[in-house]
């Protein structure tokens, strides 16, 4: 070997010992970080197969009229919630209600958990976050049966508003949710350029997430996701209808945070009547609230919140409008129409809620739609007859408890003109009887000052309103007291957007529907009536910290603050004092050069005195 080849040799093995080092570091890295496995095995009633005792007139008190459906080992004097398959009215179970003391028990082994939590690394969050991705992912079939059994929405239905979004959130986060929540430098003025200013998004400490029973996988794992990311522990008071499925979800967290070796008292379930949840919503060691739910309770909450001034974010639903410009393609457009009226049998806080459309097309669509809703079926996703399982394209409704306000509204509408066309009244299945379900219903020339037309259904109901000029679409569309979110149909982009831009709404998709939910990286909520603040997004992740502004001396040994001779207490004069400031009010805001140099003279002759 020549001498000459020597330093070359010397490169080779540098390279390849560099080489290594990462490929180790890199394997070490890949192993601290992957996603930990951990089994959480589906509830019984998640099985097609599975029976249970039918409940006649099923509802959450039915244990008073029928003892046999209590534990066998009951409390005297507490109150207790009966679940059901609102589908098939099959029994789930009854579980005993939280009251004031046992809210405040799990207020507190919350907070014990988090003073730890708090000290943990973005890279152990990201770990907890992949790890119930990997898990929801791989055990999707059985997220989705509990939440079908749960609520008695289909199958797919629970793929797309229940995992779906759920996995796009953990998406984000894993991507981009440290980004958002690391400390950040801030600008500052001339006059502190020997200042640096940084934000730092601390923990707030524990926070309530009150959430509704339309989605209680997504409801309860979103503000979940987010507020543990964020390094809060959580407390979470589900709707009293969904208490089965919510404590298993939940319960996933809790099991996924123990096998990465952390506190799953990090993450705590209330079950209780709706008179006790002001032991959470007005306690002082709450730090923030996420509602999502009525108005009705979301005013409750919000006022429950004052009491310690604690703040709320409040997703109260809407009345959201489909404006289908003249010219738009009814056939191109139908199927995504249909998707978003009866998508969770209409129980969509973003659904479509008025189809707005062209006088011209208004009878067309309305005939399109109509047809389609005739062929659709309703039934139970989970009801096996010999090992086979009817097809069905909308499940039942959680309850049959609005079933009488929603007749009574629709009948109104048609007696002051509108026009049924399918459906209106609740819908009696040939063999599923306790079933709540309401039939699929479509109602044409709906006007404005219509009851139906001014307040949110929340049921399986396609209701078309027609206008004559775009400004009348735009008015139709604004007017109610909602503003959550719209959508735009039409041929040309660039009109869709300025019709969007011109909606009172906090979110709007153009030629499709409620895609803004799917990116993540969007903040959830509306204005009026449909609440105040975001969830989702950057916007939502920074609303469960403290943003605290830190400024320290950018070259602390060579220059600090130091208060000059003429402001230094006591004032030796006042004259002079105001001559320095002014001075340097001059020097750093002074629009020309030369009120800038008059400012640097007064400043010298002011500090000479």
């Amino acid at each position: 070997m020549a001498l000459d080849d020597g330093p070359l040799l010397l490169y080779a093995l540098s390279a390849c010992f560099a080489a290594g080092i990462w490929l180790v570091f890199n394997r070490y890295q890949s192993v601290k970080n992957r996603a930990v496995p951990f089994n959480w095995p589906a509830p019984d009633g998640a099985d097609p197969q599975w029976s249970s005792i039918i409940i006649t007139n099923p509802n959450l008190e039915a244990h008073l009229s029928n003892p046999d459906l209590l534990p066998p080992v009951h409390i005297p004097n507490r109150r207790y919630i009966t679940c059901y398959d609102p589908a098939t009215s099959l029994y789930l179970g009854t579980f005993l209600a939280d009251d004031a003391f046992v809210i405040g028990e799990k207020i507190g082994m919350a907070g014990r958990a988090q003073l730890s939590w708090k000290q943990s690394s973005f890279a152990d969050r990201k770990r907890v976050v992949r790890s119930l991705l990997k898990w929801l992912v791989d055990n999707k079939e059985a997220c989705a049966r509990v939440a079908c059994r749960d609520t008695g929405k289909t199958m797919i239905d629970a793929a797309l508003g229940e995992i779906l979004t759920s996995c796009s959130k953990m998406d984000w986060l894993i991507s981009h949710g440290e980004r958002y929540l690391r400390p950040e430098r801030r600008s500052s003025t001339l006059m502190l350029k020997y200042k640096r200013s940084e934000l730092h998004y601390e923990p707030l400490g524990v926070v309530a997430a009150v959430v509704s029973w339309n989605y209680p996988l997504h409801n309860a794992w979103s503000p979940i996701l987010a507020s543990i990311f964020a390094g809060n522990g959580v407390v979470v008071k589900c709707s009293e209808k969904v208490i089965w499925s919510t404590s298993w979800f939940i319960g996933a967290i809790r099991e996924c945070l123990s096998v990465c070796g952390f506190d799953p008292d990090l993450v705590q379930l209330v079950c209780c009547w709706p008179e006790e949840a002001d032991a959470l919503t007005a306690s002082p060691h709450i730090k923030h609230i996420t509602f999502i739910g009525s108005e009705e309770v979301g005013r409750k909450v919000a006022i429950a919140a004052t009491t310690h001034l604690t703040p709320v974010t409040l997703e109260l639903g809407g009345k959201d409008p489909s404006v289908v410009l003249p010219g738009t393609d009814l056939q191109k457009w139908i199927s995504t129409w249909m998707r978003g009226i009866f998508q969770n049998s209409g129980q969509n806080c973003i659904g479509l809620e008025r189809l707005i459309v062209h006088s011209s097309q208004h009878d067309e669509l309305l005939e399109m739609i109509t047809e389609r809703t005739k062929n659709l079926r309703l039934g139970s996703a989970l009801h096996s007859t010999d090992g086979f399982i009817a097809p069905v394209d909308c499940g039942s409704m959680v309850s049959n408890d609005r079933f009488d306000e929603l007749e009574r509204t629709i009948n109104e509408a048609v007696e002051d003109g509108a026009q049924l066309t399918v459906g209106g009244t609740r819908w009696k299945h040939a063999y599923l009887e306790g079933g709540a379900y309401f039939g699929a219903t479509v109602i044409g020339d709906v006007h404005q000052g219509m009851e139906i037309a001014q307040k949110e259904l929340f049921a399986p109901i396609a209701l078309l309103m027609k206008y004559d000029e775009l400004e009348d679409a735009i008015e139709l569309a604004n007017g109610t007291r909602y503003g959550l979110g719209a959508s735009v149909f039409g041929p040309d982009q660039e009109e869709c957007l300025k019709i969007a831009k011109r909606l009172e709404c906090g979110m709007v998709s153009v030629n499709d529907f409620a895609v803004f939910y799917l990116n993540q990286d969007l903040p959830f909520g509306g204005l009026k009536a449909s609440g105040y603040g975001r969830f989702a997004g950057p916007e939502g992740l920074r609303s469960l910290t403290n943003p605290k502004a830190i400024v320290v001396d950018r070259w602390p040994f060579l220059f600090q603050t130091s208060i000059p001779p003429p402001l230094d207490y006591p004032i030796r004069s006042l004259a002079n004092s105001w001559e320095f400031v002014g001075g340097l009010i001059q020097l750093i805001h002074g629009d020309t050069m030369r009120t800038r140099l008059q400012g640097i003279v007064q400043l010298i002759k002011a500090g000479r005195r």
